[in-house]
Formats: C-alpha cells, structure tokens, sequence
C-alpha cells in the first residue's frame, strides 16, 4: 500500500504537499466513488424526525465527510434505484 495523504487543515498546507511529487500517494487504495450532483435542487421539503434519528444520520454524513441531507437525498436515490 502507497503512502497516504497527511491531513491538511488550510489552504497553505495543502499548496505545501502538492508541491511534492505525490507519485508515492497515488493507488487504487486511496480512491473511493464520488457522486456529482448536476440537478438543480429547486424544490425543498419539511421532514420530521427524531432528534436521535438526525443525530445518527448526521453521525455517519461527518463520517463519510458530506453533508446530512445530501446523505438523506443519497439515500432515497439509492432506496429508488432498487424499488424500480
């Protein structure tokens, strides 16, 4: 397994590292999927959940470095995808 990227907290450190030759970070570890979102988000929606319940989501969003609700908006895409 290849290096991994050390973590950057400002843009200052993260001009620093790609300064380098980053040729030692790059392998098919240090990858994961990424999704875009083209679609404009033009309508919003008002749900209601437990406190409990958004704290776990938001849990796992911070964990996976997103955001809560495009998390939420994933999940009913993917929930989507396998109910068609």
């Amino acid at each position: 397994m290849k290096k991994r990227l050390p973590k950057m907290k400002s843009d200052r450190a993260a001009r620093a590292v790609m300064k380098r030759d980053l040729s030692d970070y790059l392998s098919k570890e240090n990858f994961k999927p990424v999704t875009f979102e083209f679609e404009p988000k033009d309508k919003s929606i008002t749900l209601r959940v437990s406190s409990a319940l958004l704290k776990a989501v938001q849990n796992v969003a911070n964990k996976n470095g997103t955001n809560y609700q495009k998390l939420i908006r994933e999940a009913i895409e993917q929930y989507l995808r396998k109910a068609a």
